[in-house]
């Protein structure tokens, strides 16, 4: 359990506690709800009603209590897990490819939900609570939320400027221009469940490219998401001819090179702590087998 404090300052001298809870320290009506329900809304340690008068100097204080059960039971893998941060709100996750995000009925073993089940198998109801999501296929940076409040508050963030996500891709192809912006809108295609395209009835779309290298038809780039589609870099990076490698659903499957994954890679984020509200940014280098798809240096 996660308790938030707040020291009421004066300009809040008079407000109702119900009020300093939603504004000041971002809690949901379904969180506050809860709270009150369990006597967990309490003034300066004293369990109160919603429709309390606050003081100034007096401390508010939430204790949020996590309700949720995973909608299929996570069978614990002790596998490794590479966790570069972690705190009592948040962690951020280094995912090695191929391994899939969560479990599910289709797929109840060898995921990241299973590897942290594991990790955390101390820790009384534990829920995994990503905030970006990566498919089975790319590796890199994650982050995730300990309680519902963090993940609630990371999430308002993700489509955001304040929640900045760069990425790595090997492409089959060179891009004509060495930057750009790819400005294309991305729907489903028609008759698929899985698989995006671009089209015109689809959504807005727009990822910034950079190339870093390039040689014997493949070239590393940087991008940057403007937006957050289902496959957008893979979509938006065969539209101009230049699919990820290994891609077996927008380009060409490259089992005897990179088996089970393409070379896409979450190289870098930004966001703010959702409760301290410091910037945090981490970094994931390209990994050595999507290096290895690129010309060595002098040749």
């Amino acid at each position: 359990m996660r308790v938030l404090n707040y020291v009421v300052p004066a300009e809040d001298d008079g407000r109702l506690i119900r009020r300093v809870a939603r504004g000041r320290l971002g809690i949901s009506s379904h969180q506050l709800a809860r709270a009150k329900a369990l006597g967990a809304l309490c003034l300066d340690g004293e369990s109160v009603h919603a429709d309390h008068a606050v003081r100034a100097g007096q401390v508010v204080s939430v204790t949020l209590i996590d309700e949720e059960e995973p909608a299929v039971p996570v069978r614990p893998e002790n596998a490794p897990v590479s966790i570069l941060y972690e705190d009592d709100d948040l962690y951020v996750i280094d995912k090695p490819a191929p391994l899939s995000t969560q479990s599910s009925p289709r797929q109840p073993d060898n995921t990241l939900e299973n590897r942290l089940a594991w990790r955390y198998r101390d820790v009384p109801g534990f829920v995994f609570r990503p905030v970006n999501r990566l498919d089975k296929g790319t590796s890199g940076l994650m982050v995730a939320a300990k309680h519902a409040h963090s993940q609630m508050l990371l999430s308002r963030q993700l489509h955001t400027p304040e929640f900045a996500r760069e990425y790595l891709a090997v492409t089959d192809g060179v891009p004509a221009e060495p930057e750009g912006v790819i400005d294309a809108p991305i729907g489903k295609a028609d008759g698929a469940t899985v698989r995006r395209e671009v089209r015109a009835d689809g959504k807005p779309s727009r990822t910034a490219y950079r190339t870093l290298e390039a040689g014997n038809g493949r070239a590393l780039l940087r991008l940057k998401l403007d937006t957050g589609r289902t496959h957008q870099i893979r979509v938006h990076l065969s539209h101009i001819g230049c699919p990820v490698f290994g891609d077996f659903l927008y380009g060409t499957e490259r089992p005897d090179a990179l088996p089970g994954r393409f070379a896409l890679h979450s190289a870098y984020v930004r966001f703010l702590h959702p409760l301290t509200g410091r910037a945090l940014e981490f970094e994931s280098p390209l990994p050595g087998a999507l290096r290895a798809l690129l010309p060595k240096a002098g040749s």
